[in-house]
């Protein structure tokens, strides 16, 4: 009796996920703009503060000021990122009709070296390559101003962040009402948490993107690079995209680097280099200014930009990482889901080494304490 009362549990479980995943997907132009204002206001939140505590002003006037403050910058980075893109565009010809050229060397290099008929390999005019990339150049701002319905979440997202904002204490109350079974002080450490994890992960990816647009930007100079400082800001920028982010901003200068220079060694240095800044922002940057805050282990990390992009295409990859480690939050502090919370966190040293050197580790300690007895 009670094993085909676990599998009818087991069974619902299964149903309850399959129909909450079909929910999600299917209602994403309702939930991406509510998740996005949801992060958004935990960063404009200690602006707003500011303006209540210091300056003692109305909360609404806070709100509406605080929002506007935030989106005037919002508005300007895109503003310039359109007008160097629109450059690059416009540029695309010249820069096409130096890539074509180079595409006529390496085919003729190719020739003489492999001794290959020209006709049995597809040669610069039958690709047309300026027309190429003439014509997807444009597809460039598209890409970045269409994706995740950046006009409906333009004007969705500012009023969703201003009743989150507004009503903040109103939604706590209201959650402590859900909630009756657990006590207000849990309730409000649970929220305090949540609030402290999104934070750290904003501010830190904020900092984050400054030093690694710093390092592109030099790494450009040096390679003497046109629009150095653009583009190793965009590219840092693209870090909303975890790992392909980086990917996509390192293909602009390398680009122009291929058009601009006389070697093509110079576009492979760009690429070159991003790698490494990208190894060392994973590795060493990220792990460093953000802290034990956010605390997924690397594979958890993968598997829900995976699932998420799956879901909700890129926007899905920009909220993978705060709403996994709100997850991750949820199932440390929930009877029944700590197994899940643990395996979702980073491991310690010991489940990392074989055996062999956890007893080795183990006879040095006993060995220590004999040689310290008296």
């Amino acid at each position: 009796m009670n094993s085909k009362l676990t599998v009818s549990h087991r069974s619902l479980a299964l149903i309850t996920v399959i129909a909450v995943v079909f929910i999600l997907y299917v209602l994403k132009p309702l939930i991406m703009p509510l998740l996005l204002a949801m992060i958004l206001g935990v960063m404009i939140f200690p602006v707003q503060k500011y303006f209540e505590k210091k300056w003692r002003c109305d909360r609404l006037f806070s709100t509406i000021f605080s929002i506007c403050l935030i989106f005037s910058i919002t508005a300007l980075i895109f503003l310039i990122v359109f007008i160097e893109l629109q450059y690059f565009v416009d540029s695309g010809e010249d820069y096409s009709i130096k890539i074509s050229a180079l595409f006529d060397e390496l085919m003729n290099y190719l020739v003489d070296i492999f001794s290959i008929n020209r006709n049995k390999i597809a040669y610069s005019d039958s690709l047309d390559l300026g027309n190429l990339l003439k014509g997807n150049s444009g597809k460039v701002m598209t890409f970045i101003f269409e994706s995740g319905s950046f006009l409906s979440n333009a004007v969705l997202i500012p009023v969703y962040l201003f009743f989150f904002l507004y009503y903040r204490r109103f939604f706590r109350a209201f959650t402590h009402k859900v909630f009756k079974n657990k006590s207000q002080s849990f309730i409000n450490t649970m929220i305090n948490k949540v609030y402290r994890v999104q934070k750290n992960y904003l501010a830190g990816l904020i900092k984050v993107m400054l030093i690694v647009g710093i390092l592109n930007t030099i790494a450009l100079l040096i390679l003497g690079i046109e629009k150095a400082i653009f583009f190793g800001f965009f590219a840092a920028l693209l870090l909303l995209i975890p790992y392909i982010g980086i990917i996509i901003g390192a293909l602009l200068p390398a680009v122009v680097a291929l058009a601009t220079k006389d070697s093509a060694w110079y576009a492979f240095g760009v690429i070159a280099i991003f790698g490494f800044i990208q190894f060392l922002e994973g590795n060493f940057i990220t792990p460093k200014v953000t802290g034990s805050e956010v605390s997924l282990n690397s594979f958890v990390t993968i598997l829900s930009l995976i699932a998420f992009a799956m879901l909700w295409g890129i926007s899905g990859m920009i909220v993978a990482l705060p709403i996994t480690a709100t997850i991750k939050i949820i199932f440390d502090n929930t009877p029944g889901f700590e197994p899940y919370g643990f395996v979702m966190g980073q491991p310690i040293d010991i489940h990392l080494k074989t055996k062999a050197r956890q007893r080795l580790k183990v006879w040095k300690n006993i060995r220590k304490k004999k040689l310290l007895q008296p």
